[in-house]
């Protein structure tokens, strides 16, 4: 045994370190371990073992035994140490031979305690599980056999999961707890790590496994499916055969059976592993499933598509007129023969702008019926990508034709009506401009090799017959629209509404409310005097909800035993079903007082009416606007203003009723934006009114530019005004005398209840416009 203060000869270890317990081989390279053995003795010597690592001794090393001597193959002298115990190096001592001797003071072990039993245990369960992971189950049994604490501790030196700095760590760490702390946590970390590994190995394991299962059985699956073949003469579905034999089968231009050929070729040349392969046969599926070769044949029974048009829709002659033109003709071309001789087709492009709930979209369902052609409907509302038109490159993941390829896929059809919805509100950003993709497809000259991105093949759009829709023609770019044949529509008169509802939005929610036709009764003048009170718009959208609203509110009547069929609707019953109305006609009311006109204008929603009220007050000389004006509209104000003042003596107005005042300009409904020059004669109008303390009569509304010599110039959308001063009630309208000729658009009822006034000058506007003045006009009253 080591007595304390020994010296003993010491060999340092550069390439390992031993620990107390540990049996190891190692070769003596060097001249200083070739003497630390020598002066160590022979079997049964004592030397002490420090780690010598980056330059610097370990101030703990091993008091180990040798117990064998030898040489290994290859020549060089080995011998067989066993780690005893751990010392603390002391100093230096002079020795005999060429061997460094130094004092050392053996450690003594710490006494087990409850805390170090339990991290011992911990500790080689968790090495069991590290040796069972690795195979090694004979060395994890015999770890059982291992009682003492700080023996399976110092087994660490053992780990090839440990650098040389960790097992120094181990050998410095004197206090038993520490140290079975300290190789408990990086056995943890071991342990985790092996088992991430093994459970990502049998991952990779399992994944090929699956690989080559599933391709044993598509290799099975095809034989199976071959000798079925060979029974019954039909290619497998999908396969390259398939592809050519469809091919041939379908009568595809010239260009697309070569491009579909080659394709066919690449698939054949492909591997089915191959993420290509799957790109073919998308590419090749989409191809296929367009309706080459096959158009609609039309109806040309030009009667019988006008009784489809009617029965469908009230209203609407421009349209229907336009359409049965389109049909007479090919019927014409039909029966004399004609063939068109170039590469264009028969199709059309017509845009119908108006308001909202006008019936511009379930119309083009109604003129595919009319025709006998599919219809499809394809939604532009807030697309912003090119690639929606032209489709994806093929080189994009996820890649697919464009609406239009899909459009004619879903009809199955290569002449059906597709009705671009909302083209007016397309939009623009960094991936494109989907307007101007529209360019090609709306254009009759080119839209007949149009080329849509993913399919890289011409396709013939000349057959189809193209009808967009739009609220608002000038939010349209310039060159879309220049190819569009623009139909406009303007509404519905009162008349037209009621005989709406009556025939179709009564009709059909009464079947949405589970009513019968002969439960529940609504007159026309109940019609009227919902469209009336209850809604004020330009199509019929609200007027079918409180249609709708009203029979909802019978139903509850009905199913409750309240009332009892049949319920009868007359217009006075409609105020006690529906509530107080919603809608007045409140000209009179704001006219009443000097200094307010009625002006008329055109929205996104159809015309509207607007007050123009204008007053003055002591202060600094000059205009206020208020109202959320537009630039345009303001220089209108100011038009009107300066008018005034260079003609007040001839209005009758005493000239120094300007100075030192100020005039306010207003103009309700100041949340919404409003501009244009149309209110130009209504300014004036309302500033003339103010000054003489005349009041405006309250059944006049007014359009019109005026300009600094008081002429009154033409103005736009004069039906839809015509039909919004119609629906507030008012029954005299001052027009543009140029204006004229727009007054044949106007529906022939409209024109019967109303009074015209034609007015070329300011003078003839007031003429019409100011209380007590009417019988003096200067302007020409033109009735129906």
């Amino acid at each position: 045994m080591t007595e304390l203060n020994q010296t003993l000869p010491l060999l340092p270890l550069t390439s390992g370190v031993v620990l107390p317990g540990m049996v190891f081989t190692m070769a003596l390279e060097t001249d200083e371990a070739k003497a630390a053995a020598e002066a160590a003795g022979s079997v049964g010597g004592e030397l002490v073992l420090v780690p010598h690592i980056d330059g610097r001794y370990s101030s703990v090393g091993v008091i180990s035994k040798i117990l064998e001597t030898g040489e290994l193959p290859g020549g060089p002298v080995a011998v067989v140490v066993s780690g005893l115990r751990r010392t603390t190096i002391g100093t230096a001592v002079p020795g005999t031979g060429q061997a460094l001797w130094v004092q050392v003071d053996p450690v003594a072990e710490d006494p087990e305690t409850p805390r170090a039993l339990e991290l011992a245990r911990e500790y080689r369960a968790v090495l069991e599980n590290i040796l069972l992971t690795r195979g090694a189950r004979r060395m994890a049994e015999r770890l059982r056999d291992i009682t003492d604490s700080s023996q399976i501790a110092d087994l660490s030196g053992y780990s090839p999961d440990l650098s040389l700095a960790q097992k120094v760590e181990v050998l410095e760490t004197i206090d038993l707890e520490a140290r079975l702390r300290l190789v408990l946590g990086w056995a943890r970390e071991t342990l985790a790590d092996l088992t991430l590994r093994e459970q990502i190995k049998t991952n990779v394991e399992e994944g090929m496994e699956k690989t080559q299962r599933e391709f044993l059985l598509r290799r099975q699956l095809e034989a199976i499916r071959k000798e079925l073949n060979e029974l019954d003469g039909s290619a497998d579905e999908g396969s390259v055969d398939d592809y050519r034999s469809k091919t041939e089968g379908r009568d595809l231009p010239d260009a697309v059976r070569t491009a579909v050929l080659r394709e066919v070729d690449k698939l054949e040349r492909t591997s089915e592993q191959s993420p290509e392969h799957g790109w073919i046969r998308t590419w090749l599926d989409t191809v296929l499933e367009l309706p080459w070769g096959v158009q609609s044949e039309d109806n040309l029974d030009v009667t019988a598509a006008a009784g489809i048009l009617d029965e469908d829709h009230d209203g609407l002659n421009d349209v229907k007129e336009r359409i049965l033109e389109h049909l007479a003709v090919r019927k014409l071309r039909s029966d004399r023969g004609l063939v068109s001789t170039g590469p264009r087709g028969s199709g059309a492009i017509l845009a119908l702008v108006g308001p909202p709930g006008v019936g511009k979209t379930s119309l083009g369902e109604s003129v595919a019926r009319a025709l006998g052609r599919k219809f499809v409907r394809v939604a532009l509302g807030g697309v912003r990508d090119e690639a929606e038109i032209r489709g994806h490159r093929r080189t994009y993941v996820g890649a697919q034709p464009g609406r239009l390829a899909r459009a004619l896929r879903e009809a199955g059809t290569m002449n059906p009506v597709i009705v671009l919805d909302e083209v007016d509100k397309l939009g623009a950003d960094y991936r494109g401009d989907p307007s101007s993709a529209l360019l090609e497809v709306l254009d009759p000259a080119q839209n007949h090799t149009f080329r849509d991105h993913y399919l890289e093949v011409e396709l013939d759009l000349s057959k189809v017959l193209f009808l967009a829709t739009a609220n608002v023609a000038e939010t349209i770019p310039g060159p879309l629209l220049d190819r569009m044949e623009v139909i406009r529509i303007d509404g519905y008169t009162e008349d037209e509404k009621v005989t709406i509802g009556r025939h179709h939005l009564l009709r059909r929610q009464l079947e949405r409310t589970g009513l019968r036709s002969d439960e529940v009764e609504v007159s026309d003048e109940a019609l009227r005097a919902i469209s009336a009170d209850y809604t004020r718009e330009a199509g019929v959208r609200n007027l079918e909800r409180e249609v709708g609203r009203l029979l909802r509110k019978v139903a509850t009547k009905l199913a409750s035993g309240a009332v009892v069929a049949p319920v009868v609707v007359e217009a006075d019953d409609v105020r006690s079903w529906l509530g107080r109305p919603r809608f007045f006609f409140e000209a009179a009311d704001r006219t009443s007082v000097p200094g307010v006109a009625t002006g008329l204008a055109v929205t996104g929603t159809g015309g509207d009416v607007l007050f123009v009220e204008a007053t003055v007050m002591d202060g600094t000389e000059g205009l206020t606007l208020t109202g959320q004006l537009g630039d345009v509209m303001k220089e209108s104000a100011e038009i009107a203003l300066s008018f005034v003042r260079s003609h007040a003596a001839e209005l009758g107005i005493d000239p120094g009723a300007f100075a030192g005042k100020r005039f306010h300009l207003h103009v309700p409904a100041g949340a919404v934006p409003k501009d244009g020059p149309s209110a130009g004669v209504t300014m004036t109008t309302a500033l003339v009114s103010l000054l003489l303390d005349r009041a405006v009569r309250p059944v006049v509304g007014m359009t019109g530019e005026v300009t600094l010599q008081g002429r009154v110039l033409p103005i736009g959308g004069v039906k839809q005004k015509v039909l919004a001063a119609h629906r507030a009630g008012l029954r005299e309208v001052v027009l543009p005398a140029r204006n004229g000729p727009d007054l044949e658009d106007v529906p022939e009822s409209v024109r019967q209840e109303m009074t015209f006034h034609l007015a070329e000058t300011v003078d003839d506007v007031l003429g019409a416009a100011l209380d007590g003045a009417a019988s003096d006009a200067s302007s020409s009253p033109v009735a129906a």
